[in-house]
């Protein structure tokens, strides 16, 4: 029990870390969008290959191109929309959105829906669109459409991987494949790359550590948790964002914001958590 609730928490604070390591080096260094990404999948694909070969792995899993595509669009949008967005702020249009596209996604595939998670699907969508309506403390709309966009591709990533065998073994060859498009873009954007040794670092941080590792902490832990433990936990992501972009990058947590977070939160926290049933004593 305790070592499932240490891999939980380091996953989310390496997903967390990522809003943080992304919106540091977009903002506070000289590194462009498009060289951010491809250091970020090329490192994240290193070390994933390197840890499923020491796992012992003999091969690498197979993956597809649709899901290194899902992939690199998650990671570019990411990377282009935290530009202008805060990190608190970008973490919740992701997350938020993520768990949207799952659920529509199940909807869909036919999966019903119950009254009390009809009612969170409807506020999750009811709090993305309140935060997005113009006014002072709206993100601005194309970034927060770019962060939307990373959602989507996450979470078709997210429903497409599953079943496709040993995850670790199916990311690292994701990342990989998502590599190739990651260095044709930058290569084609290279007469307006920008970079310098901090951006770079931050970078080789968000893809080798936040996700290469962290995406084999977090399926280490998928191992021992239920799918709705996993789905709740993932609420806590924004929370963690929010807290460090205050704290590490003096950011502003405004009222919007705030409230708008919470109805998101309590909208997914209705669709995911499991209803409690009444316990049958059973006496003999």
């Amino acid at each position: 029990m305790l070592k499932s609730a240490l891999l939980v928490a380091l996953a989310m604070i390496a997903f967390a870390a990522n809003s943080i390591l992304a919106r540091a080096a977009l903002t506070g260094t000289a590194i462009d969008p498009v060289t951010f990404t491809a250091i970020r999948i090329a490192s994240g694909a290193l070390v994933l290959v390197v840890i499923v070969h020491l796992r012992g792995s003999r091969a690498m899993g197979r993956g597809s191109w649709t899901l290194a595509g899902a992939l690199f669009g998650y990671a570019i949008l990411f990377a282009l929309a935290y530009r202008s967005l805060t990190a608190a702020t970008g973490a919740l249009l992701l997350f938020g959105t993520v768990q949207v596209t799952m659920v529509v996604w199940g909807l869909v595939r036919g999966e019903a829906l119950r009254a009390r998670q009809w009612t969170g699907f409807v506020l999750a969508v009811a709090g993305l669109v309140w935060l997005l309506l113009p006014g002072l403390a709206a993100p601005p709309p194309d970034a927060g459409a770019m962060m939307i966009g990373a959602g989507l591709c996450w979470g078709v990533y997210s429903m497409r991987a599953k079943g496709t065998g040993d995850p670790a073994r199916a990311t690292a060859a994701n990342f990989v494949r998502a590599t190739l498009p990651a260095l044709i873009l930058a290569f084609a954007f290279i007469s307006e790359a920008n970079l310098d040794a901090a951006g770079v670092w931050l970078a080789l941080a968000s893809g080798a550590l936040a996700s290469g590792g962290g995406y084999v902490v977090w399926y280490a832990a998928l191992r021992q948790i239920t799918a709705h433990t996993a789905a709740v936990a993932q609420l806590g992501v924004p929370v963690l964002v929010a807290i460090a972009g205050v704290l590490l990058l003096a950011e502003p947590l405004n009222v919007r914001l705030a409230v708008s977070g919470l109805v998101i939160l309590i909208g997914i926290a209705l669709v995911t958590v499991p209803s409690a049933r009444p316990r049958m004593d059973s006496k003999t």
